[in-house]
């Protein structure tokens, strides 16, 4: 299987599924759907680390790669998920050039950074197997991904995409239009401009783009405007609207 970052950048944009379920079987079918990446949330999701390694082990061996959103920017949780073995981290409400700063060292081991060094044993490295080896390619291959979804990381944005390590800006347009005043107005026009500064810093920085459609920019829409990786769905909101049309339609008399 070839790396998360290498397929990024081979130009065609990767779609992902956010897990939020920490269901075996859900990501399953998931994996099995043929979605690019997995992008297991320890954010907002209910489950732990070791729930989410569970999903990497139900995707192994299909190409389908895993991205993990960390509940917040600290070590602690950036090392446990890319022990476990996750391709790319993704970290929230990143403001501040110190706060990519903090985040790509959680990243790298040293010297690069100040990750732990625990190769020697985690999932990762195969329980050791390939502990160099693996040290050796976390530092190049890891993909740090830092969330840009307030006002003050918008002001922060040309100087976050220029710090050494971030490899992409990933746009959270429902908080960023909660902080900016537009709460639920995620197509807002100032919101949209906002989030018009987060592309033209991260393209001029050469860096990643990453989102989610909204309802007034479709997944098709946010290809054109080049970005890299897209998550238009999650597994809660497939298995919602799947049970609600059918139900729907059970009571209406007009299913099959």
């Amino acid at each position: 299987m070839t790396g998360l970052k290498s397929d990024i950048e081979t130009g065609a944009p990767l779609f992902g599924c956010w897990i939020e379920l920490y269901s075996a079987f859900a990501t399953e079918v998931v994996v099995q759907a043929g979605y690019d990446f997995l992008l297991v949330d320890l954010e907002h999701g209910p489950g732990s680390v070791m729930d989410a390694a569970l999903q990497l082990q139900v995707a192994a061996g299909s190409g389908c790669h895993g991205i993990c959103r960390v509940p917040k920017n600290d070590d602690s949780w950036i090392k446990r998920v890319l022990d476990v073995g996750f391709d790319g981290v993704m970290i929230p409400a990143v403001d501040s050039v110190e706060d990519a700063r903090r985040a790509v060292a959680s990243c790298r081991y040293p010297p690069a950074g100040k990750r732990g060094m625990a190769a020697a044993i985690v999932r990762a490295a195969r329980y050791g197997r390939d502990c160099w080896d693996y040290v050796e390619a976390a530092n190049r291959d890891v993909v740090v991904i830092c969330q840009i979804e307030s006002a003050q990381a918008v002001e922060a944005v040309e100087e976050i995409a220029r710090v050494e390590g971030v490899d992409m800006l990933f746009v959270g347009p429902a908080d960023l239009s909660s902080d900016m005043g537009y709460v639920g107005e995620v197509d807002h026009p100032e919101v949209m401009k906002a989030i018009t500064r987060v592309e033209q810093a991260a393209k001029a920085a050469g860096k990643l783009l990453g989102a989610i459609p909204t309802p007034g920019r479709s997944t098709q829409e946010l290809r054109e405007a080049g970005y890299d990786i897209i998550v238009p769905g999650a597994d809660t909101i497939l298995l919602r609207d799947a049970a609600d049309a059918q139900v729907a339609s059970l009571k209406s008399g007009t299913s099959s």
